[in-house]
Order: C-alpha cells, then structure tokens, then sequence
C-alpha cells in the first residue's frame, strides 16, 4: 500500500497557518481564487461519459455515465443522465466577488479521496473575541464532490485561533450554517450567495452561544456525564452503566478530560462549559485518527462533524442547567 492509499489528501494549498500541520503547498494570502485553484492542483474538470457492458460480444449500454477526470481520464464515479457536475473552475469562481470586494481572502484548498471531494476554504473579515484574547474566525467551505450520492456543500465554520479548533454552528440540534445542493439541477450561484446571506446571520448567535458557555461554571459530576453523553459507551440491555469517575469514562471520553487543562487556549475560560466544549473540539481535530488529513476528512463531513454537533447542544444543555 502506497502513502497516497493511507492519505485522504491528494493535493492541497494553505496560506498562513493550517488547522491540520503543514500537508500540502504552502502560498501567500493574496491569491485570486483561480490562482490558488492552480496552486491546489485543481485545474481540471470533469466530463460524463457513456459506459456499456460487454455482454455475447457486444457493447450494451447501462444506462449509467462515468464522471471521468481531464488530467488524467481518471474514472471518480458512475452517475445518472440527469447528474449535473458542478466543475471546480465554477465552484472557486463562487468565491470571486467576494475577495474582489475585499471580504474574503483564500485560505486553503484541496482534493480529498483521489478527487471525489474537491475543497475551498475562504477567511472572511469577520471574528470576535469569546473572552478578552480568545478569538474566533469565520471561514467560508466550500465542498464539491465529484461523487455520486453526496451533494454540494457551502458552509461557515468558525475557527478558534488559539488552537485551530474547527467548531460547529450548531444551534438547537441541528446545523444551521450553510447551505446543500444537490446534482440534479444546474449549480444556482445567486440562489446560494441569498441563503448563504441568511446563514451568516446565524454568526452572531453563535458569537452570543459561545460567550454564553463561557460564563457558566461547569461541577465536576456534570463535566463527567458530559463525556460520557459525547463519548457514550455501548453496552447491552434497558438500563446504561452508572458513570460516576473519569475512570468510568471511555478512552476518548478520558483523553477530552486529561485535554481540559492541557489544550490550547485552555486558560481562557477556565471551569466553564467554553473549556469543555473545546476540550472536544480539540481532541476531535487535533488528536483522534492516525493522521492528520483524516481527522479533517472526519471533522468536516464524517462522524467528528455530527459528534461536534452533538457537543455543542450537550454543553448548552448543561450550561443553561448550571
């Protein structure tokens, strides 16, 4: 097996600091977003083509295209007639009017899964501090598969300085950051900049959530069921396991504990329900998974993206309690 087979990082640029070390090319802060899509490797398209079956020496139609890649006639998927590929030019053209403004500048951008996910993070003028020094950052994501099954995804995903936590705008159970298109219908550039509109509005709540888990002391008997709520143990029957010690916790729910005081940022908010929040934040990004490009893999679309969720409406719950 080859390194690329382990990575999920095919290629990828960064300007300034990555939230997931130094993988891939590092650029400068004033790209146009053609340019870093050049510098990202990611001056390629993609084109559906007809498959058939060899079937008693005859070639049978399937019915099914192959979404086949430009640089290399790389085969990324199989879709329908009616799949509209969303190319990449278009998709870091979305970014466009925004930098020329002045709003945004590009940030990082990539290829996962060998360019069934293609990636564009922007950083906009726009942060706030949760405590005196603590800031947080707002970056613009924006997720175009070349896959069949997963739709276009544009989101805002705060990013705290101190420690490169990427966290979750969840509110009320449920994300409320963005914004889902899938391939059925041509890429709606305006339709999505409106909704997108709408979602940033949803920043300031987050700024007012956040501010607010910092000014609520945690108990130590509620920080443990925390974990234990975050990072839950299977088990087998009607009634769960009672957690009363850090011991009883699981492994991951024992290393977000042992990360309270030892994270980055930690002295920021410390005893509140900010700190422990973050404290899952950081060991989700920074610490669980082998390596660093599958932790971002599982941060942004995998299972640490719906945990995250999970921790933010637990620590809401908890602080509103305490």
């Amino acid at each position: 097996m080859s390194l690329n087979d382990v990575l999920q990082i095919e290629t990828m640029a960064y300007a300034g600091r990555s939230p997931w070390g130094e993988i891939g090319t590092q650029v400068s802060n004033d790209l146009s977003p053609q340019q870093m899509m050049t510098k990202a490797g990611l001056n390629w398209s993609v084109d559906k083509v007809p498959t058939y079956a060899d079937y008693n020496g005859e070639r049978v139609p399937t019915g099914m295209e192959a979404l086949v890649r430009s640089s290399d006639s790389k085969v990324l998927t199989q879709v329908g007639g009616k799949w509209e590929p969303v190319q990449n030019d278009t998709a870091f053209k979305f970014f466009n009017e925004y930098c020329l403004e002045g709003g945004m500048e590009m940030h990082t951008a990539g290829s996962l899964k060998g360019g069934k996910m293609v990636w564009a993070l922007a950083k906009i003028n726009d942060s706030f501090d949760v405590l005196k020094g603590d800031q947080v950052d707002s970056y613009l994501l924006f997720s175009n598969p070349h896959e069949y099954g997963k739709s276009v995804d544009i989101r805002f995903t705060p990013i705290r300085v101190s420690c490169m936590n990427t966290l979750t705008m969840a509110l009320k159970g449920r994300a409320v950051n963005g914004v889902k298109m899938n391939h059925r219908r041509v890429f709606d550039a305006e339709h999505v900049k409106t909704t997108m509109g709408l979602a940033h509005e949803k920043f300031g709540q987050f700024k007012e959530m956040s501010q607010f888990l910092s000014s609520r002391q945690f108990s130590m008997d509620n920080l443990i069921q925390y974990y234990n709520e975050v990072f839950p143990r299977t088990y087998e029957g009607k009634n769960p396991p009672v957690v009363k010690d850090v011991s009883d916790l699981t492994t991951n729910g024992q290393k977000a504990f042992e990360l309270l005081e030892t994270q980055p940022g930690a002295e920021f908010g410390r005893g509140t329900w900010w700190q422990a929040l973050n404290s899952v934040t950081y060991l989700t990004d920074h610490v669980m998974g082998r390596e660093a490009d599958s932790r971002m893999t599982s941060a942004w679309y995998g299972a640490n993206q719906n945990r995250k969720i999970k921790a933010v409406d637990k620590a809401v719950e908890f602080a509103t309690a305490a």
